[in-house]
């Protein structure tokens, strides 16, 4: 269960990060993080209403609370570097925030087999190399780098943070719900602010644009949330360690999805991931 899981949400973030790059290509990246979660927030809402998840309120929420400050603050990290550096550097370095649930896992006694420690690191490998790393040629300000690894930080600690906000699945409604709620203030604030310093906040045609996707942006919105709530699951059902690499093997899914949708040729050295992640994914299933 937990790999079935975990896989499910490395498939549904990898689908979220592809709409979500395909819309910030016309609306703005801020735009797109505030108006997706505040859709999610409406659809969680009507169902924390519905099952009467508000019952299960406590001091557990707070690690919702702080995934939803960290998400958001992560997210402009990384859109920032990805201004500064190549992509090719930023968006594997970007996928290492695994590091943090997985060691948060070991802490608290998970213990993985042989097989298992293996399949990790190669899983990670093949999740860096499917991102298409430029080894050579490309000049990458310090900056660039030192704002991808607070990103990748950010990333993995709202993984660790939001498997700690629920024990049950209606709990885990009310999470996901107060988690989007305070990622839509922090967001919106980084929106005005952004606004006051002379930032766009609809694109130059227009507020008709966003209307136009508004079925894309409740798309990622709602598998972005679907994906926090299938690995917290996988998180409680196993292993740690294993649920955290194996859904962190999204950038394969988005890599696959340009190629697939936009016919973006992989590299070889996509491909070689992978093929890796494939292995690591094998490995840590089966040890």
């Amino acid at each position: 269960m937990t790999a079935l899981f975990a896989l499910a949400t490395s498939l549904l973030w990898g689908l979220a990060d592809f709409g979500g790059g395909l819309l910030t290509r016309r609306i703005p990246a801020l735009t797109v993080v505030v108006v997706s979660q505040a859709l999610a927030v409406l659809v969680l809402g009507a169902v924390v209403l519905t099952t009467g998840a508000w019952t299960e309120a406590g001091p557990q929420l707070w690690y919702a609370v702080a995934a939803g400050v960290v998400g958001p603050a992560a997210m402009l990290a990384f859109y920032k570097a990805l201004t500064l550096g190549p992509m090719g550097v930023v968006s594997p370095l970007g996928s290492l925030g695994v590091v943090v649930p997985v060691s948060v896992g070991l802490l608290v006694g998970d213990r993985p087999g042989l097989a298992q420690f293996a399949g990790i690191a190669v899983a990670i490998l093949g999740v860096v190399l499917a991102g298409g790393p430029e080894l050579r040629g490309a000049p990458v300000q310090r900056q660039a780098v030192l704002l991808t690894l607070v990103a990748a930080f950010g990333f993995g600690s709202v993984m660790a943070l939001i498997a700690e906000a629920s024990t049950t699945v209606t709990g885990l409604f009310l999470a996901l719900f107060v988690q989007r709620v305070t990622n839509v203030l922090v967001g919106g604030g980084a929106l005005y602010a952004s606004v006051r310093r002379g930032g766009r906040a609809v694109p130059e045609d227009g507020p008709r644009v966003i209307r136009a996707a508004l079925p894309a942006l409740a798309f990622v919105g709602l598998a972005d949330v679907a994906a926090n709530g299938t690995y917290a699951i996988a998180a409680h059902h196993g292993p740690v360690t294993v649920a955290a690499v194996l859904a962190s093997l999204y950038p394969v899914v988005t890599a696959l999805a340009a190629f697939g949708v936009l016919k973006e040729r992989l590299r070889a050295i996509q491909a070689a991931g992978a093929g890796l992640a494939l292995v690591g994914t094998v490995l840590l299933a089966t040890g």
